[in-house]
């Protein structure tokens, strides 16, 4: 597909659906390359799928690797605050020949997903209980 194309597609979609910023939507088109990527899916066959769950997945650790503690202050300034959204955009792109689904395929797939804080925050935050000398070697001793 043509970057320059999806890119007016996605403006277009825009006019439509203002909930999420064209940002978002470059973004899940980034990941889901990255996902293909990290699943070892071939990049250039029609064969090539990524269910909801493993692009969530992939979401995730893009968005780690790319916003670090800032991903889910990032998101939220997109309008995007939780997993159904990331598959509203998804489905938006669908419904626009961006992106290919299967018939298995449902907006579902994107429901539950996970909690934002947990999986955006956490990895950023401190244990809450450092482990002090006397927590080792009481560990030790046991």
């Amino acid at each position: 597909m043509e970057e320059q194309n999806d890119y007016t597609v996605i403006r277009e979609i825009l006019k439509t659906d203002p909930r999420y910023a064209f940002e978002a939507y470059v973004f899940v088109r980034e990941a889901l390359e990255f996902t293909v990527k990290q699943l070892n899916k071939p990049a250039e066959t029609e064969t090539r799928h990524v269910s909801g769950v493993e692009l969530l997945e992939g979401i995730r650790q893009y968005a780690l690797q790319e916003f670090g503690a800032m991903a889910q202050t990032v998101f939220h300034n997109w309008g995007v605050r939780r997993c159904e959204d990331f598959g509203a955009i998804v489905f938006n792109m669908v419904n626009r020949n961006i992106l290919r689904k299967r018939a298995e395929d449902t907006l579902d797939d994107f429901s539950g997903g996970y909690d934002f804080t947990t999986a955006f925050r956490r990895p950023f935050e401190p244990d809450p209980q450092p482990k002090t000398s006397n927590t080792i070697a009481r560990q030790t001793q046991e």
